[in-house]
């Protein structure tokens, strides 16, 4: 008899829903890819030392470099203190530095482990920033230390420098002052204002064709210190268009998390690596189906990462920039943690309607690895709400 639990409906009713999902076995070693792939992983915070949770919010250590070393074995590159990871909404330039210190240093134990962290000006405070140099020696502050130990950076989207900016030649010389300084290959981050809106305009364009002009310029005339770009305006075909006219050896990473399947699967005119929170939540499917897709496999590709992306869409939904909440939901569900707190309680940012949701499409998903486990923390989430 299938497993069952009593669930909310949006109409106010109650249903008793059964367990279709089947776990997905883990790899006996990580796997390899012809797709580049990058999954954003969250932290995990430390409730029983949290007594400031919105301003100096505790973090479990231990626990968030083994949500790493989880990832690693699926084999993931991580994108290290990303938006996953609460920047700039939880998590601080100093807490940010303490995890790109800690994983990087873990990941020099770990064979063939790879990540590259984010780098932006997030610890500045947006009203004293005056010019596009305040802008400049942020960004350098942040690519320093992550260079100082070791790491790749991928240039995050800056709220300081859409806040200055006043054409797209100030983009063009903010970027290329610190593409011309950075060690290695740099990742370029185009994050949307559905994600951020204070990234509203970013490129120097209220528009998509504009910016895309203007960040082409950045690209092309950087080429030699540009490994990449992130976009993730949830969009294909903006993506797409992107894609097309990305200078040579410079990779497209979908951020799409609502349409990411199709554009990492080629269908005759080119593919996109990725870099995406989805895979935080999703990395077992996700890493089947990218083993799959490296055999030749497209049909069980297919099958596998399919099912994944209206759980996705769900956990993306407006108001987007609260995705965080469904990620660390489904690790807590699969037991990577012990609580479903989080940095600055963002826990509280979605309902328990969405959290419904989001559990029956992870079991559709067969992304619940613990489908008892499972049942019994949503029993407890919902009899908060319910009584």
């Amino acid at each position: 008899m299938s497993a069952s639990i009593t669930l909310p409906k949006a109409d106010g009713t109650i249903e008793d829903y059964k367990l279709v999902g089947t776990p997905t076995a883990r790899p006996s070693s990580p796997p390899t890819f012809n797709r580049i792939a990058y999954a954003a992983a969250h932290v995990v915070s430390d409730p029983l030392r949290d007594s400031d949770p919105w301003n100096r919010p505790a973090i479990d250590w231990e626990r968030t470099i083994a949500f790493r070393h989880h990832l690693w074995s699926l084999g993931f590159r991580i994108a290290e203190a990303m938006d996953t990871a609460q920047r700039g909404m939880g998590l601080d330039w100093a807490g940010a530095q303490e995890l790109i210190r800690r994983s990087l240093a873990d990941a020099r134990d770990v064979p063939g482990a790879d990540l590259a962290c984010g780098a932006g000006t997030d610890h500045l405070v947006l009203g004293d920033v005056r010019s596009l140099d305040d802008v400049i020696r942020a960004y350098e502050t942040q690519l320093e230390f992550v260079e100082k130990h070791g790491g790749r950076a991928i240039m995050m989207a800056s709220r300081a420098l859409a806040r200055v900016a006043t054409s797209p030649k100030d983009y063009f010389t903010v970027y290329k002052r610190i593409l011309s300084q950075a060690k290695d290959k740099v990742i370029l981050h185009w994050l949307g204002d559905m994600f951020d809106s204070q990234l509203a305009g970013y490129w120097g364009a209220g528009t998509f064709e504009p910016a895309l002009d203007s960040v082409l310029a950045i690209i092309t005339d950087n080429a030699d210190k540009v490994e990449g770009i992130k976009i993730s305006l949830l969009d294909n075909a903006k993506e797409l268009a992107l894609r097309k006219r990305l200078p040579d050896g410079v990779a497209c990473y979908t951020g799409d998390d609502f349409n990411y399947a199709e554009l990492i699967e080629d269908h005759g005119d080119g593919y996109s690596h990725a870099l995406l929170g989805i895979f935080d939540a999703v990395g077992p499917q996700a890493s089947k189906a990218l083993a799959a897709l490296a055999e030749g496999n497209s049909d069980l590709f297919r099958s596998v990462i399919a099912p994944t992306v209206p759980l996705s869409r769900k956990i993306f939904e407006a108001p987007t920039q609260y995705y965080k909440a469904g990620v660390v939901f489904l690790a807590w569900l699969n037991g990577h943690q012990d609580h479903f707190t989080m940095p600055a309680g963002v826990q509280s940012a979605r309902g328990i309607l969405h959290y419904a949701d989001v559990f029956r499409l992870a079991d559709q998903a067969n992304v619940l690895d613990n489908p008892d486990l499972a049942i019994g923390r949503m029993r407890g989430l919902t009899s908060v709400y319910t009584g």
